[in-house]
Parts: structure tokens; sequence; C-alpha cells
């Protein structure tokens, strides 16, 4: 099948089965502060990604290009990131590498956002060769790798052989000239991976947790016999970002169904500095005008700011001092996997 056709099924498929919403942070509550001494005036969203300096939390994250309908999508997305002052990921820029034609359905993205921060983004099968056309067709300022193995596997026409991805990817960032981050697709990642991504240095993480678009259940649509026990695969969000929760030595984004600012703050209190948002975006931008999307994203940040004020912080780096408590399924996959939660629960006690 063409790859065109292909991406045209993920995103009418990604729109139809829309966001499962299990990604885990039902189990994450704050302890109420109440005399949190601080003022919404105060709140600063600043933040950064591998050494780029970003105005907000939020990444649009990585979805799709590579037709003639996606370059209507990213173009909207564009000026979304650009009008609120948000990061861009574009989808795989494969398709463009291999067939030119659809090339302007990712340059687009920088045509229309110029000086926005922008991230090109390749699968693990890349060369180094093709991350430098990649990074260089959008002027990228940082490129994403991406990790789908589960989705490649049930994906009718998908790689069946995933030997050498450490080495492509040590090769990469040697070449690059930008900061290289690996992200999940919505299968998250477990301790010891992200360990061996960091080991191979790359400057930062995207969890890609389970809970918002699932790819697993997209490709099955597209099978002839399809393979639903493996819909529920993967590691959630706040599992994901529990398991790294002790690697410090890189930034760390939390992708999986974030819907709203407290699941946004509720990430960052688990040691993510930004958060993705993919299915969200493809949706607002689906569905509302630019103006609406702008109002939506205005009332996003606004949540956070509020949750930030009645926690008593001030900037995102110090909600990671906040103590939350970890309850249900999360915390029974912390206690199998060795995680003491009492650390996040008796933070920042005095």
């Amino acid at each position: 099948m063409e790859r065109t056709s292909r991406k045209r099924e993920h995103i009418q498929y990604a729109i139809e089965t829309g966001i499962s919403g299990k990604h885990g942070f039902e189990d994450v509550k704050f302890v109420h502060n109440c005399i949190p001494e601080s003022s919404m005036a105060d709140v600063s969203l600043s933040t950064s990604i591998g050494g780029l300096d970003l105005s907000s939390p939020i990444l649009i994250n990585a979805m799709t290009g590579g037709t003639g309908e996606t370059y209507e999508i990213n173009r909207r997305l564009a000026l979304l990131a650009e009008g609120a002052g948000l990061a861009m990921a574009v989808g795989s820029q494969m398709a463009a590498i291999k067939e030119p034609s659809v090339q302007s359905s990712f340059s687009v993205v920088r045509e229309v956002n110029p000086n926005g921060i922008i991230f090109a983004n390749l699968g693990a099968e890349a060369t180094t060769e093709q991350a430098l056309r990649a990074v260089d067709m959008i002027q990228a300022d940082g490129l994403q790798i991406h990790l789908n193995v589960m989705q490649e596997l049930i994906m009718p026409e998908g790689d069946r052989d995933f030997r050498g991805v450490c080495k492509r990817i040590e090769d990469i960032v040697k070449i690059v000239h930008c900061p290289v981050f690996v992200k999940e697709v919505g299968f998250g990642m477990s301790k010891n991976a992200a360990q061996r991504l960091v080991d191979l240095g790359i400057q930062a993480i995207d969890i890609g947790g389970a809970g918002g678009t699932n790819f697993a259940e997209i490709e099955n649509r597209r099978r002839m016999i399809p393979l639903e026990m493996l819909n529920d695969w993967g590691l959630t969000t706040v599992q994901s970002l529990l398991e790294l929760s002790s690697i410090t030595k890189v930034d760390k984004v939390a992708t999986g169904g974030i819907t709203n600012g407290l699941e946004i703050v509720k990430a960052l209190a688990l040691g993510a500095t930004s958060v993705g948002m993919a299915g969200f975006f493809l949706r607002l931008v689906k569905d509302f005008d630019l103006e609406e999307g702008l109002s939506v994203v205005s009332r996003i940040h606004e949540q956070v700011r509020l949750i930030m004020t009645a926690l008593g912080v001030s900037n995102i780096y110090t909600i990671s001092d906040v103590p939350v408590v970890i309850s249900g399924d999360s915390y029974h996959w912390a206690a199998m996997r060795g995680i003491d939660c009492t650390h996040f629960s008796q933070r920042n006690e005095k």
C-alpha cells in the first residue's frame, strides 16, 4: 500500500478512535496546600527541552505529513503554534524523503512559523544522511527519533526487523547539529530503555505513554485479521514517568492522553519539564478556527497557572518538589517495579 494512503488512514482512524484517557493520572493526587503564599501574577510557564528555551510547557507533538490533506492540517497547526507560542513537531518525514513531491506538507510548518521552535521527526530506521535531510527540510531546532515497534509489528506492511537501532541513534546524535530527542508513540518506556538512550547521548526523552492515540488499535483497523489482544499493550503515561523518576540527566516530555491543565501539572510533578499533546490538537484544528483554537490554549495555560498558584509554586522546575500521592494501578505497578512512592508523597515536607 502506498505510504500516502497509509497516512490518510492514520489520520482518519486517529480521529475515529479518539483519546483513550487511560493514562493513569487519576492515580495521582496533590497534597493540598492551604497556605501557598503565592500569586498567579508571579507564575512563569517558561521551561526548556534539550537546551531549547520554551515559553510554554505544551508541545504540539508529532502527528502527520506526507499527503495533500495533511498539508492543510500542518499549516493550521503551525498557525496555532505561532499564535500561542508553542513548540511543534512534525510527523515522520520519511514520506518526504522517499517521495519529494509531498515535502511541502512538512516545509509549510516553517513557512508559516518562521521563528518558532520546530522539531523534525524520523523513525529509528533512519540513516544519518536522512536525519540531516529531515532537519534541513524544515530548518529544525531539534530532531525527534520515534520508536514504534508494536505499531510496526501490527501494521500489515510494517517493519519486522529492529536490529541496529541503538547504533543508528548514536550515529545520528554525533552528526546532526541540533538536539536529538527520542520519543515513543504511545506504548510507554521503561527505566532500562531510557537509560540506554541516555547513554547514547540523546538530550530528551518523550515517554509517549499509553493513554492517548492508540496506534495498536489504529493498525488493527487496517488488518484483515486484527490482533485485538494487543490493543492494551504498553505502559501508561504515569507508569512511564514513574519508571524514569530516578533518571535525572535528561529532560523528559510527558505525552499520552493529556488534555487539560491538571494533567499537565501532574505530569510536571512526576518529573517532566514539558508535555506533548497530539490527538488533542489534531481535533482542535479540525473542529475549530484559529481564533477558537488560540482561546482553548489560553484557557489551558490559565488552568496551569491557577493550579501552580494553589500549590505555591511559581515556575515549572519547582513543581517536581510538590508532594503527590500515588494510588491504584499506578502504585501497584511502582511497587512491583521497586519504585518507592513514598518519595513522591513526602518530599518538601518540613
